[in-house]
């Protein structure tokens, strides 16, 4: 079952005349994004080096602002960036490499919610160990020291 796959990219502003083009159009835009991550990975700009807010302090309703803020504000923004150029190079490799453009609506939610149940998964898990090694190493029990 041959059809035509879509030729443009960026919700339609950019429209290629060949499946060819297109490859190449998207691997540019990605090479693009690659690169600044490589520079911004080298050259490390202070700006974006240091948090832009401090935690909240005193309260119950601090301590909930934390919970809520910590994943997204307290992060060093060069960090933020990455997280963001990574999540749209995903996108458009699997958007356009993968053809789930030209896939059923049912099969792209499929995809996509499985993904980000499993990363919220993940993130779960990682936070769960990484505060029991966290109180393994800093209990006054502890059986592991920080002399290394």
């Amino acid at each position: 079952m041959a059809h035509e796959h879509k030729l443009e990219i960026f919700r339609g502003r950019w429209k290629f005349k060949s499946n060819i083009e297109k490859i190449w159009g998207v691997l540019v835009f990605l090479s693009v994004i690659t690169a600044v991550e490589v520079i911004l990975g080298i050259y490390k700009p202070e700006i974006l080096m240091h948090t832009w807010l401090d935690p909240l302090e005193g309260g119950f309703f601090a301590t909930i602002g934390n919970m809520i803020l910590s994943p997204i504000v307290y992060m060093k923004p060069l960090n933020l960036i990455f997280i963001l150029l990574t999540i749209v190079k995903a996108y458009y490799i699997a958007w356009d490499f993968m053809h789930l453009r030209d896939e059923t609506g049912s099969f792209r939610k499929m995809i996509v919610w499985t993904g980000v149940f499993l990363i919220c998964y993940l993130v779960f898990i990682l936070l769960q160990e990484g505060g029991y090694v966290f109180s393994v190493y800093n209990a006054d029990h502890a059986l592991i020291k920080k002399d290394f």
